[in-house]
Parts: structure tokens; sequence; C-alpha cells
């Protein structure tokens, strides 16, 4: 199964590096966090900001991450993050991630969300409930 890619440009920012003047390790997943929204709100065709009163839900959760790294980035490199989701169960998904620095494999990485609701009976607790179905439709290249 194939799922819609979004392409971010990433412009690499001194305040993304640490003194060496290469991207921070904990900066990918800012990065990978931005991607993520930006995906949703292309795939799903509801403003970032709207998404989680459009569809009722707390948010997307992050419960796992990981990166590889293979090329540092540097003060003043454009890059390219591409973020695709890598599949979808009952109420988590996954979502891949790969930033190319002169189309070249840069930093690969994962993480795993949980779309969750308020807990009807406590609403300050969120819990993972079920994906809609024709949210996972939107993603799917037919």
């Amino acid at each position: 199964m194939s799922f819609f890619t979004n392409h971010i440009k990433l412009d690499i920012e001194w305040g993304h590096c640490d003194p060496a003047g290469i991207v921070f390790n904990s900066r990918f997943f800012e990065f990978f966090d931005i991607g993520t929204w930006m995906l949703f709100q292309t795939a799903l065709s509801v403003p970032k900001q709207l998404l989680l009163e459009h569809f009722g839900i707390a948010g997307l959760p992050l419960v796992e991450a990981g990166a590889n790294f293979s090329i540092p980035l540097k003060f003043g490199d454009v890059a390219e993050l591409e973020s695709t989701i890598g599949e979808f169960r009952r109420a988590s998904f996954d979502v891949r991630h790969r930033i190319l620095k002169n189309g070249k494999l840069a930093v690969d990485g994962l993480e795993k969300r949980v779309w969750a609701g308020r807990d009807p009976n406590d609403r300050s607790r969120i819990h993972a409930i079920a994906i809609p179905a024709d949210v996972i439709e939107r993603f799917r290249i037919k």
C-alpha cells in the first residue's frame, strides 16, 4: 500500500546548529514533528491549527521516535524533508521521514504516533481512539 508523501524545503539556520556548525541531533525530531503536521494538513486539506477541532481529537501524541544519521547538515545548507505514512493501524500509525541533502539521504527517521481523544470520564486524560476510515483513505495513492 502506498501513501501520499509530503515534501518540505529545509533552510538550515544558525539556530539549528551546535557550536561546531552542524545541526544538533534533537533538531531533527523537531523537523520530523513539522513534517508530520504538514503531511496531515496537506493530505486532509485542513489547516494544521484546525486539525484537532475538525476531527474532534486531542492530538497526535508521539509514542516512539528514532533516526539514523548519514550525512551532516550545516549552517546554510538547503535540504528536503520527505514525510509519508509507513503504516496505519487501528489507533496508531507510523510516519517515515527522509531528509535529503543534494539528493542524498542525510537522515532517515521514524515516528510512531497515536490518534488520541479525550477520556469522556476525565477530560484531563487522553487515550487512543480508532482512526476514521475516511482519514486513512485520504492518504492512499490511487
